[in-house]
């Protein structure tokens, strides 16, 4: 399956830090199948914590988490990297994989949008923080000692994620 792999790096604002080492990968067309898909994909790759929702409506980021989410249900507008960053589009089968600190909010979405959620191994209860002022040196701290999971949480082994964030 060819996936079209687009890398995204947004400096830290308004509150969203972001990661400064690495970028979120926004993968198109990632998944065929829906939701059942996506657990297994996620499950065999070793990723856990899933859930099966939405992106709430306020920028927020998890200080301690690298997550994944793939659209399994219609349509969103997604902001991502804070209010400095771009709004991108994503629909069935697109994907997101966020490194720890990387701001994200749904804009709009519609046709019964749907997003299955995931996390590394170790990862799996991630903290939630809003853009509210200053970020602390302690969040920060918490974004750069964030371990890099050990696989792809669409590939497995192999993927964009591996290459792109440098491991192995």
């Amino acid at each position: 399956m060819s996936v079209e792999v687009t890398e995204l790096q947004v400096p830290a604002n308004d509150g969203i830090p972001n990661n400064g080492t690495l970028p979120a990968l926004i993968c198109a067309a990632a998944l065929t199948g829906g939701e059942k898909a996506a657990y297994r994909m996620m499950r065999d790759a070793g990723w856990g914590g899933c859930w099966t929702w939405t992106v709430f409506d306020y920028h927020h980021y998890h200080p301690a988490s690298h997550e994944a989410l793939i659209c399994v249900a219609g349509w969103a507008r997604i902001h991502l990297g804070g209010p400095d960053g771009p709004i991108v589009g994503v629909s069935a089968g697109d994907a997101m994989i966020l490194p720890a600190g990387f701001g994200h909010k749904r804009v709009a979405s519609g046709d019964g949008f749907a997003v299955v959620g995931g996390y590394p191994r170790g990862q799996e209860a991630p903290a939630i923080l809003r853009a509210d002022g200053p970020v602390s040196d302690r969040v920060l701290a918490q974004i750069a000692a964030t371990p890099l999971p050990e696989t792809d949480p669409i590939f497995g082994v192999d993927g964009p994620l591996i290459e792109a964030w440098s491991i192995h």
